[in-house]
């Protein structure tokens, strides 16, 4: 091997002083620099205020986005100490923004029963990653103020005035030579701080967008807690319990919980450590799963609604169309990964176990007529299930005895490894044959479809498996659905949506992603789903070459542009298109299926309580919520097809 020629001894170990980790390798403290990360730094600081409500001594938060992207969260609870560490000889509130690890959220004699926060770095990382940080404090009759610059200190602090009140104020700019951008969106922190309010009953919050001309403001507090929460997320669906559930208990784990069933065919289940959404789970769901179908199949039992020749019922029968909200507090929370998504304290498996079994089987004694209900559903469910199996094992019978398991309609690629294969699933044959002849054959197939497919909204997975518009796309992809989908098994790494510009093309995009969302959901949260865009104009004439336009601004661009160099509009002959069949295979080749010039439109799901409300409003049963979200945003739609 060869051997690099350089000096390997003590004067090349680097030490990293202070907060300097944090500039040097911000992704292990904040997950990443993109848009997520730079949330991230006012989520840390918010949970501040937040764990001094949950230790009763704070009922508000504010949340201001100045004028040029900056941060300022006030609350009213007790305030940092001001007097000087003991350990460390600095002023407590400047060992809190300068020094790792340094707070009141550890050991046993800490200042939090439970906490969120960052593992308690979160205000020295946020000082750490900003390009400048005020913090302002009242306590002990004093307003106290220090001032820090990319994480370290340039003011020292000093008192400006005396007060009665209590609460701490920070300010601060996110650093843009460390961030993508630090434009925040309003719309991503109403919604976490919105979550926050359920979680914390009675805590208020507040933001205010002071970017805009016209500033936007929430305002958020739940005397109901989780139950405004499951009300909430279930606001557009038909109820058959009409009030949640709702199971709560103190003590060494306190746990809440509530429950509602709706009739829609999707489960979702949100769960929360110490007011930390753990999108991946853990012990609390694992505990609350376990329960859940133990009280349901011993009430069937113990009631006759299963007979003894009757299997149990599975626990995905009795999750279908179940909202549910898990909320614990721990003490001492061991997570899986730096950011938090998986709780690991194998103790809380058996508290929620416990609780929700002494809770749930009272409820449903105690309420005959939703128990029966539910119950309903789930057996109802049980026989899809049923169904769903036999139809699967027809489809792979069918596949097994075909020359090929791939759809007869796909063409297929050369390479055979995922990562580097991309398929575009198109609309129509013609587009379809376009498409065929222009991609490259070596890691592009292309699979056609043609006429509107199967609400998967509407649809039990029975309905799914041999529907000749969805079973292509499933036997293509190769890795099945709902709870048999596995990311692993992929057949290639970008599954790409491509349809017409149009109301029609629209509209199958819409019902594609339903369908990956509610059956193949790993492949939006692994971001394998994009959206292809094909051009909306092209311009051209003789003796240029033709001009191919995205946007309405494109085209205006196009237009200045052209008029530059000397070739005015009303030369230039215009092509609006609207179908991809319009385009020969070499234009859809240079406009939309070149990986060197096209643009592809990444799908994620950062929020998935989100994305559940607006596929339950645009392609569920409830026609009203639908109604008023078409009359909300017809302001913002440029090309109808009439």
């Amino acid at each position: 091997m060869e051997k690099y020629d350089h000096k390997y001894g003590a004067e090349q170990i680097q030490v990293l002083e202070g907060l300097d980790p944090v500039r040097k390798r911000p992704g292990m403290y904040i997950g990443s620099t993109s848009v997520r990360g730079l949330h991230h730094l006012v989520y840390e600081i918010v949970d501040n205020g937040v764990d001094e409500a949950l230790a009763g001594y704070c009922t508000e938060i504010n949340v201001v986005i100045e004028k040029g992207n900056v941060i300022k969260v006030t609350d009213n609870g007790r305030g940092i100490p001001v007097e000087i560490h003991p350990k460390t000889k600095l002023s407590t509130l400047e060992t809190v923004y300068t020094v790792l690890h340094a707070g009141g959220k550890f050991g046993g004699d800490s200042g939090y029963k439970v906490s969120g926060g960052l593992h308690g770095v979160g205000a020295s990382v946020v000082n750490a990653l900003s390009d400048w940080t005020e913090v302002t404090v009242k306590r002990d009759g004093g307003i106290y103020k220090m001032r820090f610059e990319k994480g370290k200190t340039v003011e020292q602090i000093k008192k400006i005035g005396e007060t009665n009140e209590t609460g701490t104020e920070v300010r601060f700019l996110a650093d843009g030579t460390i961030f993508e951008t630090t434009e925040y969106n309003y719309e991503t922190l109403e919604t976490r701080f919105r979550e926050i309010a359920f979680l914390t009953k009675g805590l208020r919050i507040t933001i205010e967008d002071q970017r805009g001309e016209e500033i936007k403001k929430a305002d958020f507090c739940f005397e109901g807690g989780l139950i405004s929460f499951v009300e909430f997320l279930n606001k557009n669906k038909e109820k058959i319990n009409a009030k949640p559930i709702y199971i709560e208990k103190d003590g060494e784990v306190p746990v809440e919980i509530a429950i509602q069933y709706t009739t829609s065919y999707s489960e979702n289940i949100y769960t929360f450590v110490n007011n930390i959404n753990t999108v991946e789970g853990g012990t609390h769901l694992e505990g609350f799963k376990r329960s859940l179908t133990k009280v349901f199949n011993d009430y069937a039992r113990n009631h006759n609604i299963l007979k003894e020749k009757d299997g149990n019922l599975q626990g995905e029968d009795i999750r279908e169309g179940i909202t549910a909200v898990v909320s614990v507090k721990v003490k001492e929370p061991q997570f899986e990964g730096q950011t938090k998504t998986k709780l690991g304290n194998s103790e809380v498996t058996g508290v929620v176990m416990s609780m929700v079994n002494d809770a749930l089987s009272s409820f449903l004694e105690e309420n005959p007529n939703v128990a029966k209900a539910i119950l309903e559903k789930c057996i109802s469910a049980s026989r899809a299930r049923e169904a769903a199996r036999k139809a699967r094992e027809l489809v792979r019978r069918k596949s097994a005895l075909e020359s090929t398991t791939l759809p007869g309609k796909l063409a297929d690629c050369s390479s055979k490894v995922a990562e580097e294969c991309e398929v575009y699933i198109v609309e129509g044959d013609s587009a379809g044959g376009s498409a065929k002849q222009g991609r490259d054959r070596r890691f592009q197939a292309i699979l056609p479809l043609w006429g509107k497919m199967l609400n998967v909204e509407k649809a039990r997975a029975d309905k799914i498996y041999g529907n000749d518009k969805l079973n292509p796309v499933i036997i293509a992809i190769g890795a099945g659905i709902g709870a048999d989908f596995d990311i692993t098994k992929i057949r290639y790494g970008k599954v790409i949506i491509m349809a017409d510009a149009d109301v029609d093309g629209a509209h199958i995009r819409t019902l594609l992603l339903t369908f990956f969302f509610r059956y193949m959901r790993p492949l939006i949260e692994n971001g394998n789903v994009f959206l292809a865009q094909p051009p909306l104009y092209k311009l051209s004439k003789k003796g240029i070459d033709d001009v191919y336009c995205y946007t309405d601004e494109d085209l205006e661009n196009a237009y200045k542009e052209l008029e530059e160099k000397g070739i005015p509009r009303d030369q230039l002959a215009i092509q609006r298109y609207k179908g991809l069949g319009e385009m020969n295979p070499e234009q859809l080749w240079e406009t939309t299926m070149n990986p060197e010039s096209r643009i592809l439109i990444k799908v994620t799901m950062d929020d998935a309580i989100k994305a559940d409300e607006i596929f339950t409003v645009l392609m569920g049963d409830e026609v009203e919520p639908r109604r008023e979200f078409i009359e909300g945003n017809a302001k913002f739609v440029k090309n109808l097809d009439v």
